[in-house]
């Protein structure tokens, strides 16, 4: 399998945030992922769908993994379950937490510049890509 014939799979933005979640699906403690749906449409980009493979890039841009995807949903911020919250690996303990954190990320400069709109905000009703994968192989 070459890594580089495949999609790139980005977790957050390159830094401190990304290395920790490159880590955590490297270490298998995570296998599921979330996004805005509204980022999909902005980027004029379709969903994903099962079946699908993408190598995962470190944040010094170098593919580390593949991983494929075995789950794809689109659900309610507020119908996001709690085995999916703990599946992403990321020390939450209650969807709460991973709520609590989802939203900070989802309310950054850098999240709220990606989508053109400074003032972007979350609610219950906003629709969530719900992603759950395996890890197929590392480089």
């Amino acid at each position: 399998m070459d890594l580089d014939d495949l999609p790139l799979a980005e977790f957050g933005f390159p830094g401190p945030l990304r290395d920790s979640l490159v880590a955590a699906i490297l270490s298998g403690a995570k296998t599921s992922t979330s996004g805005l749906l509204v980022g999909y449409e902005r980027a004029g980009e379709s969903l994903p769908e099962v079946g699908e493979l993408s190598a995962v890039v470190d944040s010094e841009g170098r593919r580390v993994a593949v991983i494929e995807l075995t789950e794809v949903r689109v659900v309610r911020l507020v119908d996001v379950e709690l085995g999916h919250a703990l599946a992403e690996g990321e020390g939450d303990e209650s969807v709460a937490q991973w709520r609590a954190g989802h939203e900070s990320f989802w309310h950054s400069p850098d999240v709220r510049a990606e989508l053109g709109d400074p003032d972007f905000t979350v609610d219950d009703d906003t629709l969530v890509v719900t992603k759950r994968f395996r890890l197929v192989d590392l480089s």
